[in-house]
């Protein structure tokens, strides 16, 4: 015969598996929805230039539409641009320092700019796409990268390639 003790036990671990086993489905139900985010790009535009270090820098403007029902926030980008199909390197848009509270929230039905500061060093490589940019030329840009979307009980990473110019 089993002790009364033993049925409560073992019923309060199966009923805290059944709470564990709920909260997991019931998180990754809204990864369907965070992937339905659109990611796009408002604008590049040259913030200065410094001609000594042979540096300029890029205000790069993500846009974020969030079609869904749920407040989202947006912990990292990380992209790569390209000028005319000539890699100029690689960004970074970090919130994850901040708590979640902290960050930029992507409300439910609405669009949300993330600016971010690109650093374009001029070399051998990317000399003409450099003097393209700085001097105002007509740039053709792709950048490629992958953006972490938050729920309050989840998260994805979406990867994007985007044209712009």
């Amino acid at each position: 015969m089993i002790s009364k003790g033993r049925v409560v036990i073992l019923a309060c671990f199966a009923g805290l598996g059944a709470m564990m086993l709920f909260f997991y489905l019931y998180a990754n139900s809204f990864q369907g929805d965070l992937d339905k985010v659109i990611v796009s790009v408002d604008s590049i535009k040259v913030l200065d230039e410094n001609k000594i270090d042979k540096r300029a820098h890029l205000d790069v403007r993500f846009n974020l539409q969030n079609p869904t029902s749920i407040v989202l926030t947006v912990s990292t980008i990380n992209y790569q641009v390209y000028a005319n199909g000539n890699n100029i390197g690689e960004g970074h848009f970090t919130t994850e320092d901040i708590p979640e509270a902290g960050r930029p929230a992507l409300f439910a039905n609405s669009n949300l700019t993330l600016p971010t500061t690109f650093d374009l060093v001029n070399s051998d490589q990317i000399a003409k796409e450099y003097s393209d940019i700085t001097t105002g030329q007509p740039v053709k840009y792709e950048v490629k990268g992958q953006v972490t979307i938050e729920s309050f009980l989840t998260a994805i990473i979406k990867d994007f390639d985007l044209s712009f110019g």
